[in-house]
């Protein structure tokens, strides 16, 4: 007599597959005048995953998928699910070159590529063997590339019955290479699982909730809305691309609840004339992650978009803290606490742990961190770091203190600090002192390399329209404002700083652009 599974894992997938069945005709997706019914996107799903197979490829064969947001790309998402495979989905914002490395480290089997891209990618597949002849070309098609519409249109509908285990692997993410080359990011079938439910109950989700998507599905901090709305029988809206005003005009008619944003695009809402008169009374969260909101900014979101904001500082790695809507302003320098059942701890240089109030490097772990990094053992191993009672604790890589309650503060990236007379210098310090002047919009400092103090700080700063101060003026209301060691060593005015999917500004290439 058979017993009954141990520990059963509900994918990613079999969601979708429960929602199709007993509430076949409510909305799942919506992508501007195009709505997906659960019964339309689950049958979608099961055609990409049975096509897949039917290719030969087996579980835990790795898919690339180069696209971006559109129905298309979820549908071959989740297909790839269903058929037990690894989902590798890259940036658009990579060079041709980079995108080929990936492949090839990831050793997909199979490549999905969007409009616009079978161009890019193109003269680097003769060194993609393994892709073989299984290219797939969604929109437009050029030659050597399969239509992808065509291909899934053909595909049987009966779900292929594959089973995955907690261990399984389920996605690999290319982290953005903000400090050296991308590794791939691997997570199991469980990590997603318990992403999901637990962004889901920190970000509020039920079934009634209407999740607004405004950045890349290729990146991990738009899963905050995609997995939870799929979780709990949310609605997905999807925008191609990010614009304030088709922002506000979405939030508006389709009765938006939760969103996710980057910084650079609550700056472009707030500043864009439209919100004076937006009804956003739907909205229930905002969120915002990738890099740390100004406190100033917090409270002009919680002013005039809607009390609601909660701020997420994370790692693709799989570790979370939570900044809450009643903390924001109680809070509103800190990123909070960690994410239900997860730990942030802070060490010194020598890995001894710190009390509340030191400054040192911010290790954590949670249910959702990474299996490691692909291919690359070495790097997963650096990166651990042990506690007294055994558990393995994530080394994050930023500097940051928690405060007597507990509530983490980030100080910048370990490799953004600056070592100027001996002094460790943090560029967020200035930069929150620069921000408060009324002609800057946008500012970020970095270190340059000076022969007498080995570091000094430099002010990037975009100003505002029509702004009518000169560098020299911000230079002297800065310094007058910050301490000794913190002076700035000039001003450079810039129209936009280089940013990664999620809005982080690319310190590194700043460095090497101005540090003659």
């Amino acid at each position: 007599m058979r017993g009954l599974d141990q520990l059963p894992l509900v994918t990613l997938a079999d969601t979708v597959a429960g929602h199709a069945k007993f509430f076949p005709s409510n909305t799942a997706l919506v992508f501007g005048e195009e709505r997906l019914s659960w019964r339309e996107l689950d049958q979608r799903i099961t055609r990409v995953a049975n096509g897949l197979l039917g290719l030969g490829l087996v579980k835990g064969d790795r898919v690339a998928l180069i696209a971006g947001n559109s129905p298309a790309m979820v549908e071959i998402l989740l297909g790839v699910n269903r058929a037990g495979c690894v989902m590798v989905p890259l940036s658009l914002l990579a060079a041709s070159d980079a995108l080929a490395r990936m492949i090839a480290d990831s050793g997909a089997r199979a490549l999905f590529v969007s409009d616009g891209h079978q161009e890019i990618i193109g003269p680097h597949l003769g060194g993609l063997p393994e892709l073989g002849d299984r290219l797939f070309g969604v929109g437009v098609v050029g030659p050597g590339w399969r239509a992808y519409r065509e291909w899934r249109d053909q595909q049987a509908t009966t779900p292929p019955g594959i089973r995955v285990g907690h261990a399984d692997e389920c996605v690999i993410i290319y982290s953005s290479g903000t400090t050296g080359a991308p590794k791939g990011i691997v997570h199991t079938q469980y990590n997603r699982a318990q992403f999901a439910l637990g962004i889901g109950l920190e970000f509020r989700f039920t079934t009634a909730s209407v999740a607004l998507v405004t950045t890349p599905l290729y990146s991990n901090g738009t899963w905050l809305m995609f997995l939870p709305a799929l979780m709990v029988r949310a609605t997905l809206v999807l925008m191609a691309k990010f614009e304030p005003a088709a922002f506000l005009e979405l939030v508006e008619r389709e009765r938006v609840t939760h969103t996710f944003m980057v910084p650079p695009q609550y700056l472009a809402v707030l500043n864009h004339p439209a919100l004076a008169t937006a009804d956003l009374g739907s909205l229930r969260l905002l969120s915002s992650a990738g890099s740390t909101l100004r406190a100033d900014v917090k409270r002009r979101i919680m002013a005039e978009m809607a009390p609601v904001l909660l701020e997420l500082y994370g790692l693709t790695e799989g570790i979370a803290t939570i900044l809450s809507p009643e903390d924001v302003l109680r809070k509103a320098e800190s990123v909070g606490t960690p994410l239900f059942g997860g730990d942030i701890r802070i060490i010194d240089a020598a890995g001894r742990e710190l009390p509340a109030g030191e400054i040192g490097e911010i290790v954590g772990f949670g249910s959702g961190l990474m299996k490691g990094y692909h291919n690359r053992p070495e790097a997963t191993a650096e990166t651990v770091w042990l506690a007294d009672n055994g558990r393995t604790y994530l080394k994050t890589g930023d500097i940051g203190r928690l405060d007597a309650d507990g509530y983490l503060y980030i100080l910048d990236r370990k490799k953004d600090m600056i070592l100027s007379g001996g002094f460790n210098v943090y560029p967020r310090d200035i930069e929150e002192v620069i921000a408060g002047h009324p002609d800057v919009a946008d500012v970020t400092v970095i270190g340059i390399p000076d022969p007498k103090w080995d570091e000094v700080p430099l002010a990037l700063v975009i100003p505002k329209a029509n702004a009518a101060i000169d560098p020299e003026a911000l230079m002297a209301w800065t310094n007058h404002r910050v301490g000794k060691a913190q002076r700035v060593a000039g001003v450079r005015f810039r129209d936009s700083f280089p940013r990664n999917a999620l809005g982080k500004v690319l310190k590194k290439e700043l460095r090497t652009e101005y540090g003659q």
